[in-house]
């Protein structure tokens, strides 16, 4: 063998070991902007090509593979253990000390001062940190010279399980970070989100496969798997929340780590806040607690933290709890009571809907008496039945539901047949049928039923629809009763006379009731194809709709695949309102809308036209004067575009108050951001000029 040809392999070996090199750090940054970031700068097609032939390469030569390659997390042939080994955290996990009440927790702050001022500290200025807490499975993160060593469950504070396969196969943990130190902690939150919990659970019971309780277990569970594969198929994400060990790196505030950590590709939650004093830090977790439900993802409180360093080190630890920090608990959202009936509803569009009727229990601070089943795929699936002693699920505002049985219901003898849907309407007693395939069973006598005629002018009179103010569905419900009305239709006849004839209505309310009625006529059309009760048209399908077609005319002169080429809506969707709108009976109501003067075409300039034409919008929190509804038409009228996500394409973010994520995430890509001020300016004299994010 010749001195040349060895040379020649060498720099051949070389040159693989380079471009290897070069694909994973690529492929690492292909990979943030993706997940993190959510601006790719390249399509799925370019990333696979770029991970084929890394993949081809280490194949080839598996000296090449590393621990952090990017064929060694997700999808590259996750591993299998055949144990969890027990692994000593290079620094105690602490507990957190609880509080649950404001009272609680400015005890904490006082016994703080009372323990400072025997420190020599007198009157300290706190300034603190507010974390959601989130509910999911508390990690602790080995980095050594940058890359991921090793993932350690909390366990007992001082010993946990090494689960480093699987957290391999979660994208939000960082298997590389650049400029660290040689060894590095990093602390966080394993978890589920919801939606990606309810879509789990989905398939697991479309596969026959039992269902999780909750994200947290579903989380917990997943973690501890022995086989990586199996985490891999389950959408499992990470917040960090803390920096530990770090050799050479100090911070002089808990804020300034958490800066650190998201500056170097951990992700933190947008919404942390620091804050001064006990007083907002109680209006802070009273937020948190308010908003709960509609956030996408589970919390069990409010973590609360001293913010300065030195005065952490100085309150230090009592017992295996820190004193510089405290959780601030929601009330319970999951209670165990006796399912006593289930009842069947009828929807807007016939579809029979099953309710619990519950043995009264308190369950996140109220006291739920009914809970939604869903549908009754769901009913069978979760196994129910009347007598059964079942787990209740409530989060913020959000209707309670039943989760499942209890766990010792499944293990008794004697229960009957799960129920089935009825076989006659139960509001106006016409046979029910089910479709091959479908999922509910419906009632099909639409105009007749007052079930569903009292649903659908529910939902037409509804905010975001007709949205005509004092009328409710007590007072729908009262007006179909009294044979005022039969349809929506119907409500442009009344008068403050026949109104008045009603209990409990007075002239001077009939009046206003009348007067909203009247100005409802002048909704934008998109709003009033939300409102006539179409399958499968929302509010955003119905603002398309019209911006698309102009007119009611042209809407309904449309064939399918003409309507299928509206931005959301695909072949089968098209159908389904292709068939709707050519019903009888929505044609009757549609006629009988035009007559009484509703709108029925779209104003504004066409889509591609207009001041704001080619703009995208986002909007996020809640704004001083404007609903989201009235900004959204407000922008489209005027030919721009509003869309639910943040990304590098968006040109403006809109937010008022309480905007969380969405703010965090423009002002980290360099979005331009309005106040309510700033969008009506807009609307006025359009763009002066590119906007910072274009």
């Amino acid at each position: 063998m010749s001195a040349g040809g060895d040379r020649a392999r060498s720099a051949e070996a070389g040159d693989r070991a380079d471009r290897a090199a070069r694909l994973r750090e690529q492929l690492r940054h292909h990979a943030r902007r993706y997940y993190e970031l959510d601006d790719p700068e390249i399509g799925d097609d370019e990333y696979d090509a770029l991970y084929r032939e890394l993949q081809a390469l280490e194949d080839a030569d598996p000296g090449l593979v590393t621990p952090d390659s990017p064929t060694q997390v997700v999808g590259g042939g996750p591993q299998a253990v055949s144990r969890l080994e027990k692994v000593a955290h290079l620094q105690p996990m602490l507990s957190l000390a609880n509080a649950r009440s404001e009272a609680e927790l400015r005890d904490w702050v006082q016994r703080m001062r009372n323990h400072l001022a025997r420190e020599g500290i007198e009157d300290p200025a706190f300034s603190f940190v507010c974390e959601p807490k989130i509910d999911g499975l508390a990690m602790s993160l080995r980095y050594v010279d940058g890359v991921l060593e090793r993932g350690v469950t909390r366990g007992d504070g001082t010993i946990g399980e090494d689960v480093t396969h699987n957290l391999r196969t979660i994208t939000a943990i960082p298997q590389r970070i650049e400029d660290a130190p040689a060894l590095l902690e990093v602390r966080g939150e394993v978890y589920m989100s919801l939606p990606d919990f309810q879509a789990l659970n989905e398939r697991r019971a479309e596969a026959g496969e039992s269902t999780f309780m909750n994200p947290r277990n579903a989380a917990a569970g997943t973690v501890r798997q022995l086989d990586a594969a199996l985490a891999a198929q389950r959408p499992l994400s990470f917040w960090a929340y803390q920096v530990g060990v770090a050799q050479g790196l100090t911070f002089a505030r808990h804020s300034q780590a958490l800066e650190w950590l998201r500056a170097h590709g951990f992700p933190v939650n947008d919404q942390i806040a620091v804050v001064e004093g006990e007083e907002q830090v109680v209006a802070r977790c009273l937020d948190w607690q308010a908003r709960r439900g509609s956030l996408e993802f589970e919390i069990d409180g409010v973590v609360v933290k001293v913010d300065d360093v030195e005065l952490q080190r100085r309150l230090g630890v009592v017992g295996r709890d820190p004193r510089w920090a405290i959780a601030w608990k929601f009330p319970p959202t999951t209670k165990v009571t006796k399912l006593l009936r289930i009842v069947w509803n009828v929807g807007k569009f016939g579809d029979l809907h099953p309710f619990a009727e519950l043995e009264p229990v308190p369950v996140g601070g109220v006291t739920v008496k009914l809970a939604t089943l869903h549908n009754e795929e769901d009913l069978v699936r979760k196994d129910l039945r009347e007598g059964d002693d079942v787990i209740v699920l409530r989060a913020g505002d959000v209707i309670p539901q039943v989760v499942s049985p209890a766990p010792h219901v499944a293990q008794r003898s004697g229960r009957g047949p799960v129920p089935r849907p009825p076989s006659r309407c139960p509001s106006c007693d016409t046979p029910t049928v089910k479709a091959p395939g479908a999922v509910f069973t419906r009632c099909p006598n639409r105009k007749g039923c007052p079930g569903q005629q009292w649903q659908l002018i529910k939902h037409f009179v509804s905010r975001g629809a007709m949205d005509i103010d004092g009328l409710g569905e007590l007072q729908v419900g009262r007006f179909l009763d009294a044979g005022l009305i039969a349809t929506a239709a119907d409500l442009y006849d009344l008068d403050g006379e026949r109104i008045t004839r009603l209990e409990g209505f007075g002239e001077v309310s009939a009046t206003r009731l009348v007067q909203a009625i009247e100005r409802s006529k002048q909704a934008p059309f998109g709003r009033v194809l939300f409102a006539l009760g179409i399958e499968e048209v929302g509010f955003v399908t119905g603002r398309n709709l019209a911006q698309r077609f102009r007119t009611i005319d042209t809407l309904l002169a449309a064939q399918p695949q003409e309507i299928a080429q509206t931005p959301g809506i695909g072949e089968n969707t098209a159908t389904v309102i292709y068939e709707q709108l050519h019903d009888d009976d929505m044609l009757d109501l549609i006629a009988a809308l035009r007559e009484r003067g509703v709108t029925m075409a779209q104003e504004g300039p066409p889509p591609g036209e207009g001041p704001l034409a080619d703009r995208t919008f986002v909007l996020t929190g809640t704004l001083p004067d404007l609903t989201r509804e009235q900004a959204t038409e407000r922008i489209t009228a005027a030919g721009g575009r509003v869309t639910s996500s943040v990304s590098g394409k968006t040109d403006y973010v809109v937010a008022g108050e309480a905007a969380g994520t969405k703010l965090a995430k423009a002002e980290r890509l360099g979005v331009s951001v309005l106040d309510e001020a700033g969008l009506l300016e807009l609307l006025e004299h359009g763009p002066a000029a590119e906007p910072a994010g274009s």
